[in-house]
């Protein structure tokens, strides 16, 4: 890999990648886009303002670039999915194929794209599910994901591009806002307790789902694109896993910090939406194929939110 473009550059993922990756090949080596304005958070590296589905314009920045490497994150995240369906179809199908379509005509190195627990629905094992169970999500960003997980084996198989995938768990970051997902409290319920406000939750406070902290996230993505072509073995997208937790759970682990926190539970329309996917996966495969190993327990996870981001939130004032 010699030069990197990251689509969603300025999304939650996004933010946090694009530095990890320029730690390792270089500032002027990564470039980020986004269809947002640039985010503080990516620093002064390179940045382009790209609609993904503009064709036109993405293999424009490739050639601009010399890019050999996409990292495409763009996409609409589970909870506003629901709200715009055919947005959330549109922008994440036809971004997944322009990348993929120019990854082939310019026979790119590899492709990176993100895919989610979400492709589980409710007829999937909840604890531990394998790295081969059904796919049958009920949402459309669920949906989406299951598509996409297909057209990467596809355009490997057929036209032999080194896509490369993961299915995410909840992501927990802090350098950046949620970005419309159902586990975004696991982010916002930091922002509260440090405001010394009581939270309330839009999930049962026994509703288990499956969690990764950012850093984690990052060194997943980052192990699996730099991982040998013949260890990478599922084509589809690789379960990965950390941790598992309720938001009972997470909100005892920050009272040991802060015991005075109190939290509240209001159940909207995401806790449909998380009573479909798994309690926790099975990451085996990825295990054995690349050595992935998470680094962060929900301990360990709180005590470096609350220490680190009291700062970040004094510099954005």
């Amino acid at each position: 890999m010699k030069k990197i473009l990251i689509t969603g550059a300025c999304g939650q993922l996004g933010s946090e990648l694009t530095a990890g990756l320029r730690d390792i090949f270089g500032t002027e080596n990564v470039i980020a886009s986004d269809i947002s304005p640039k985010n503080p958070q990516l620093g002064s590296g390179p940045f382009e303002r790209l609609d993904v589905m503009d064709r036109e314009g993405m293999e424009a920045l490739v050639d601009k670039y010399e890019i050999d490497t996409i990292c495409h994150l763009a996409a609409l995240l589970s909870a506003n999915a629901e709200k715009n369906i055919e947005l959330a179809w549109k922008l994440n199908m036809d971004g997944l194929l322009n990348v993929l379509n120019i990854a082939k005509e310019k026979k790119l190195d590899r492709v990176f794209w993100p895919s989610s627990i979400a492709v589980f629905g409710p007829d999937a094992r909840k604890a531990k599910t394998p790295q081969a169970s059904a796919t049958n999500p009920s949402t459309v960003y669920g949906i989406t994901k299951v598509a996409g997980e297909q057209w990467c084996a596809y355009y490997h198989r057929k036209f032999s591009v080194d896509v490369r995938s993961l299915r995410y768990p909840g992501l927990i970051g802090y350098k950046t806002l949620p970005g419309g997902g159902t586990t975004d409290y696991a982010v916002d319920i930091y922002h509260k307790a440090l405001a010394g406000e009581p939270f309330s939750c839009f999930l049962e406070e026994d509703s288990a789902l499956p969690m990764m902290y950012m850093s984690d996230a990052v060194k997943a993505t980052i192990d699996l694109i730099q991982a040998s072509e013949e260890h990478v073995k599922v084509r589809t997208s690789y379960n990965v896993a950390a941790i598992s937790f309720t938001p009972a759970e997470i909100a005892e682990s920050i009272r040991k910090q802060i015991p005075g926190f109190e939290i509240t539970y209001e159940p909207d329309y995401r806790q449909e939406i998380a009573s479909s996917w798994p309690d926790s996966i099975d990451d085996s495969a990825a295990r054995s194929d690349w050595n992935w190993s998470p680094e962060y327990d929900l301990d360990r996870m709180t005590t470096d939110i609350l220490e680190n981001l009291p700062e970040l939130l004094k510099t954005s004032e």
